[in-house]
C-alpha cells in the first residue's frame, strides 16, 4: 500500500472515530414499513436503469484502471460513515448528511448509485437506518437524485469558471438539500394532506427537515472541499488516473 493511500485511510478512520456511528431507528432515510407497498415497488423500478448504468460505469472505470478500486472503496466508506451520523429534527425524525456529492464529483453520478445502494443495504440491516422495503425510495433520493444534481452543479460551475473550491462546496451542499427535497416529495406523494394535497404535505415535510438539514448541508459542503484538498495533496496520481484532474495535468506535479 502506498504512503498516500495509508494517509487517506488514516484520515478517514480519524474522522469516523471523531464523530462515531450510532443507530437511530426513526432516522430519515424513510424507515422500514413507512411507505405503502405500491410506492416501494414504483421507486424500486424507477431506480433500475440508473443502477444498471452505474454498474457498467464502475466496471468500465475499474477495467481501465485497477487503482480506482481504492478510491471507490474510500468513497463508499465515506458515504456510509457520514450518512450514518444522525441529528434529531424538530418532530422526532432525524436529518443527516449524505456524502454522495463527493462520489459524484470524482466518478460521475451513475457510479454513485451503486455505492449508495450498497451503503443503504448495510445501514438497513446493521443500523436499522432506513429499511429494505423502502430501499428503492431511499436509493433514488440519496444515491440517484442528489448525485445527479451535485454533478450537474459541479460541471456548470466549471463551465462558467467559478472558483473550484466554491464549485465543490455548492455541488455537495445543494445535492444534499435536493436529496431531502426528493424525500419530502416521496413522503408527500404517499401521504397527501387532507387540506392542500401533495403540495401542502410536501411543504410540511420540507419544514420538518429544514431547521437541521440546511446547516448540515453547509457542513457537508465544507467537509467535501476539505477532503478534495487532501486528495489533491496526497492522491494526485490517482485523481489523474480516474480523469478528475483532466486539463490540470500540466499544472500538477504528480507525486
Amino acid at each position: 500500500m502506498k504512503l498516500s493511500e495509508k494517509r487517506i485511510i488514516t484520515l478517514v478512520a480519524a474522522f469516523a472515530l471523531a464523530f462515531g456511528v450510532y443507530p437511530v431507528a426513526n432516522a430519515m432515510h424513510i424507515m422500514e414499513g413507512y411507505l405503502p407497498v405500491q410506492y416501494c415497488i414504483v421507486w424500486g423500478i424507477v431506480c433500475l436503469p440508473f443502477l444498471v448504468r452505474g454498474y457498467f460505469s464502475i466496471k468500465k472505470a475499474v477495467s481501465q484502471n485497477r487503482k480506482s478500486i481504492t478510491l471507490f472503496a474510500m468513497v463508499g466508506a465515506y458515504i456510509f460513515i457520514i450518512s450514518s451520523l444522525k441529528i434529531p429534527s424538530v418532530t422526532g425524525s432525524c436529518s443527516h448528511m449524505t456524502g454522495t456529492g463527493l462520489g459524484a464529483i470524482l466518478f460521475g453520478p451513475t457510479a454513485v448509485s451503486i455505492l449508495g445502494l450498497i451503503v443503504l443495504i448495510f445501514q438497513a440491516i446493521l443500523l436499522a437506518h432506513g429499511g429494505l422495503t423502502t430501499l428503492g425510495a431511499n436509493t433514488f433520493s440519496m444515491a440517484i437524485a442528489g448525485p445527479l444534481v451535485s454533478y450537474g452543479i459541479y460541471i456548470l460551475c466549471k463551465k462558467v469558471k467559478v472558483n473550484k473550491r466554491v464549485g465543490i462546496f455548492l455541488a455537495a451542499s445543494i445535492g444534499d438539500l435536493f436529496t431531502y427535497c426528493v424525500t419530502s416529495f416521496q413522503l408527500a406523494a404517499a401521504y397527501p394532506s387532507d387540506n392542500g394535497g401533495i403540495t401542502a404535505s410536501f411543504l410540511k415535510f420540507l419544514g420538518v427537515f429544514a431547521p437541521t438539514q440546511i446547516p448540515l448541508a453547509i457542513i457537508e459542503g465544507i467537509l467535501t472541499v476539505v477532503i478534495m484538498i487532501m486528495l489533491e495533496s496526497y492522491a494526485t496520481s490517482e485523481l489523474i488516473d480516474i480523469g478528475y484532474m483532466k486539463g490540470e495535468i500540466n499544472n500538477v506535479k504528480v507525486k
